[in-house]
């Protein structure tokens, strides 16, 4: 069928149920990316390491990451020209200053490099390409069909809900990330696409992938006596997402002020490698080396690594994975920095179970030689969600995506109880999550606050008015007449001979000296000009520019670029009317 013909087709349907369709297709080609991106990762993992044997074959520890990194920054160098890192933050920047609109590149891009980053051994996840990935495909669906703001952010919502729910075979978790983390503000007729887009990814995972779970673990049965310790693993995970967060920030500004790519890239790539070569479990994803602890296995790296020794003394286990805790921060931003392609997600859950883990082995072993212990690898899981819940402040998804990635349902109070207080005792200290920080700090971060989301859409530049006659300051009256009588508006701004703002002038200035023939040559524009208070830049976010107009009690402000040249106006009224459409437009069901 023809592109016209088939667009034609979808819009004689009506709109819900064109909708409902475009998001079974979307769900459909996203679950299938997630697949080739979790074979990806394991075809390249294998084909590096399944051979290892013996003790000198971990040495590639220190190179393997590195070349990945390496194929990575050259392929987005070179080939793609974007920035395709920081997957989840740059689908928040999509929806809030570019329409929804992410370009075609990024249906394959954050794919490609993520596979070969992971692959090879960056400590990073998989899980915020996907998402961008996802997002990608729902945004240009909608694109390529002409569809509208609205529809194109409901479609791209598809596309990254059901990347979660491909790559996790949990389509509740895809949800309810895209309801938390993603889109600001939702109505109940989109939770329907949703739900068919993550169901239709979930089912191309099971089909493709088989009905293993992400994470298989041996649960010990719940008992309510041990309530009070995951209380404390959630005060601890909600410190440890603290140090997560501030130190990934902290980490990526002293890493990004070098201007050398391949300077960083080699001094990145030899800090990951000895990072790796010392902690085989910073290796990728680090999931494999989650089993063990999932399943209340003995864990031991003899031959893998240089620090083996420590496994016979009985505190060595936990000083092991309390150095892995603190470092898995590290080596992820080296992998980030160093032109690696991968997200935070996956780390997350990594620290997140090592945390649990470390807990509960601490507390096991402080209260050795009495008849009391708590089930470790229940900690490990209830960790992955404490530690999810505090960095991406996001306390439901966290809840059920661990539910289901594991079948730990069993296990729904500790999860409820551990991940609402990391939540809460981050939000103490930090306001946004580890995605929305740094968007937050430039004002354009879409909320749940219906009214904050609705100024950050309005974008200044498309209310500007260009119906205003400017006149040049050095002008005489008699010139400036002859402006008046063409000009459909009663405010002049004045400009110097290089279009640089100076000032205005009302018609009430020059009305009574604009019928005297006789000073038209010796007045002159500057003569009854006046200084604005404040004017406006184009790319300026709403929310200051309203600010502006509260500072000043002005209807009326001139809006300029950078370097002040005049632009035109923005005015009170006509931000009133756009908010009124946007946020009626937001609501509509």
């Amino acid at each position: 069928m023809k592109r016209g013909s088939f667009q034609d087709a979808l819009r004689q349907m009506p709109e819900k149920n064109r909708i409902l369709l475009l998001s079974v297709a979307v769900g459909l080609a996203s679950g299938l990316a997630a697949v080739l991106l979790t074979l990806a990762i394991r075809w390249i993992h294998d084909g590096l390491t399944s051979w290892f044997t013996q003790g000198r074959d971990y040495y590639l520890y220190l190179v393997y990451p590195g070349i990945g990194m390496l194929l990575s920054l050259l392929i987005v160098k070179y080939f793609v020209k974007d920035n395709i890192g920081h997957g989840v933050t740059r689908v928040l920047v999509a929806v809030s200053k570019n329409e929804s609109r992410i370009k075609p590149h990024n249906m394959w891009s954050s794919l490609l490099t993520s596979a070969l980053t992971i692959g090879f051994g960056g400590s990073v996840g998989a899980e915020a390409p996907i998402v961008y990935t996802g997002a990608a495909i729902g945004s240009n669906f909608a694109r390529y069909l002409g569809l509208s703001y609205r529809n194109m952010t409901v479609l791209l919502g598809c596309g990254a809900a059901g990347a979660i729910a491909g790559i996790f075979k949990a389509p509740l978790a895809g949800v309810l990330f895209t309801l938390e983390i993603l889109l600001f503000n939702i109505s109940m007729t989109s939770m329907m696409p949703l739900l068919l887009s993550t169901v239709s990814a979930a089912t191309v995972s099971y089909i493709l992938l088989g009905p293993t779970p992400a994470f298989q673990c041996t649960l010990s049965p719940f008992n309510i006596v041990n309530m009070p310790f995951y209380a404390l693993l959630g005060v601890f995970c909600g410190f440890v997402s603290l140090y997560f967060l501030r130190t990934t920030l902290w980490l990526e500004d002293r890493l990004s002020s070098m201007k050398s790519p391949y300077l960083k890239w080699l001094l990145c790539a030899a800090a990951l490698g000895l990072l790796i070569y010392f902690f085989p479990p910073l290796y990728g994803e680090g999931y494999d080396d989650l089993a063990p602890l999932l399943n209340g296995q003995d864990v031991a790296y003899e031959g893998r690594t240089l620090l083996a020794a420590l496994f016979q003394w009985k505190w060595g286990v936990p000083l092991f994975f309390l150095l892995i805790l603190l470092l898995k921060v590290f080596s992820m931003t080296c992998t980030n920095a160093g032109g690696g392609i991968g997200g935070t997600f996956g780390p997350t859950l990594f620290t997140g179970a090592v945390a649990g883990f470390l807990l509960a082995r601490t507390i096991n072993l402080i209260l050795a030689g009495t008849s009391f212990t708590v089930p470790e690898q229940n900690f490990v899981l209830v960790g992955m969600a404490g530690l999810m819940a505090g960095v991406m402040q996001a306390p439901m998804t966290a809840i059920f995506l661990i539910a289901e990635v594991s079948g730990g349902y069993d296990l729904f109070l500790p999860l409820i109880l551990t991940s609402t207080l990391s939540f809460g005792t981050i939000r103490i200290f930090e306001k946004y999550s580890i995605y929305t920080k740094r968007i937050a700090m430039t004002g354009e971060l879409l909320t749940h606050d219906s009214d904050q989301a609705v100024l950050t859409l309005l974008k200044t530049s498309q209310l500007i008015e260009k119906d205003f006659s400017s006149i040049e300051i050095d002008d005489t009256l008699g010139t400036f007449v002859g402006v008046i009588s063409e000009s459909v508006r009663d405010t002049f701004p004045v400009i110097d001979r290089q279009g640089r703002l100076q000032g205005y002038v009302s018609l009430e200035d020059v009305r009574k000296d604009m019928f005297r023939s006789d000073l038209y040559e010796s007045r002159h524009v500057f003569n009854y000009m006046h200084s604005f208070y404040e004017y406006v830049y184009e790319d300026e976010n709403m929310e200051t520019v309203m600010s502006k107009f509260e500072k000043t009690g002005a209807w009326n402000l001139p809006v300029v670029d950078r370097n002040r040249k005049y632009i035109g106006f923005v005015s009170k009224s006509k931000i009133f009317s756009a908010y009124r459409n946007e946020l009626k437009q937001l609501s509509q069901d």
